[in-house]
């Protein structure tokens, strides 16, 4: 358990809602939960009640990844949380097929249009729509290769990691061929009020929350968590990224929301305390950029040698990725900031080393 997570405020406590029923976090807004085939077995989505052209029903915030399971219980969500209206739009957070999974589904199911960032949609298009091998760095020769350089060399797991090729499209099989687009700081009419959009990096391409400062209330996605810390890695597709920067940058949109206002989280229960949380995020980062350059200036180190000092638990293969990743990102921000150096190794491997100032 996250030590500060009792500097944070949890209004309903323990309650979750029920598969396939939806509990009522604020006027117009209802949260429910959907199941993930992961360590982390859920996530967050929201309806939001609205009206469209004189037609009222719902938006629908997020959606789950792309599974029957998860189907038949948003069928549950139609029947029994909807009040017998419709649903009128789709609104993503971003990419991750834990978001963005059965989007094409619930917008035909409904004849409702999606809308989420360019960059999201349009990579989500990529990687469903070809048949580049590995292209989400969960899986693949691509990602093989990436991680090999970087310090994994068990055969078994890099056996693992290329089976797992298809590891996007089979949880996003389908993207829809239109989209509406978002952007920073505009403002989405929903139910009458305005929802403004807070666009963040390093987690995932262009990640969109939504503040609704009438309701009270903030979707912060995976931008701003209660008890995890949001991942942020360096995947294949982008090899030479420096995300951590762009993350901790990013929690500067955040700056003008009231600290009392409820947080809707994708994993975790909705709590307030905002600014708090993301003041518990600066810290847990500044302290793992300083155990990862304390370890760089005691040997050389390669990303697979940081992942035990930042993840002191065992790791399944899943896990193992993103804790790559991550573990790169920190060695990346210090090296940009001219802190490391790093080196090609004869095996192949790379390895950074602390500059001595």
């Amino acid at each position: 358990m996250n030590p500060d997570e009792h500097k944070l405020t949890y209004p309903w406590g323990d309650a979750l809602p029920n598969p396939g029923q939806a509990i009522e976090v604020a006027e117009g807004v209802r949260w429910i939960r959907m199941p993930l085939p992961f360590a982390l077995d859920h996530i967050n989505l929201w309806l939001l009640r609205d009206e469209v052209d004189g037609r009222a029903g719902w938006t629908v915030v997020d959606c789950g990844v792309s599974r029957d399971d998860v189907k038949a219980l948003w069928e549950q969500v139609f029947e029994h949380a909807l009040d017998g209206l419709p649903v009128l739009r789709v609104v993503v957070t971003h990419m991750h097929p834990d978001h963005l999974g059965l989007a094409d589904w619930l917008c035909q199911r409904w004849n409702a249009p999606l809308w989420m960032t360019m960059t999201d949609y349009a990579l989500a298009c990529l990687w469903t729509r070809s048949h580049r091998s590995g292209g989400s760095g969960a899986g693949g020769d691509a990602a093989v290769a990436h991680f090999s350089r970087h310090g994994m060399t068990d055969p078994a797991s890099l056996d693992k990691l290329r089976e797992r090729a298809r590891y996007y499209p089979t949880l996003v099989p389908a993207v829809p061929d239109r989209f509406v687009r978002i952007m920073h700081g505009d403002l989405l009419r929903i139910g009458g009020r305005d929802w403004r959009v807070i666009v963040g990096y390093g987690h995932a391409p262009e990640h969109a929350s939504f503040h609704c400062a009438q309701a009270g209330v903030v979707i912060s996605g995976d931008m701003v968590l209660p008890r995890i810390s949001t991942n942020v890695s360096v995947f294949d597709y982008e090899p030479e990224s420096d995300p951590l920067k762009r993350y901790l940058d990013s929690l500067d949109g955040y700056a003008d929301v009231p600290e009392d206002t409820l947080v809707l989280p994708s994993h975790g229960r909705p709590f307030k305390g905002l600014h708090e949380r993301i003041a518990q995020q600066r810290r847990h980062h500044a302290e793992r950029l300083a155990e990862v350059l304390q370890a760089c200036a005691q040997q050389p180190r390669s990303t697979a040698d940081i992942v035990p000092i930042m993840f002191k638990r065992p790791l399944d293969l899943h896990q193992m990725t993103f804790a790559m990743g991550e573990a790169l990102a920190h060695l990346h921000m210090l090296y940009f900031q001219g802190k490391l150096s790093r080196r090609h190794d004869d095996d192949g491997i790379v390895r950074f080393r602390a500059i001595d100032r």
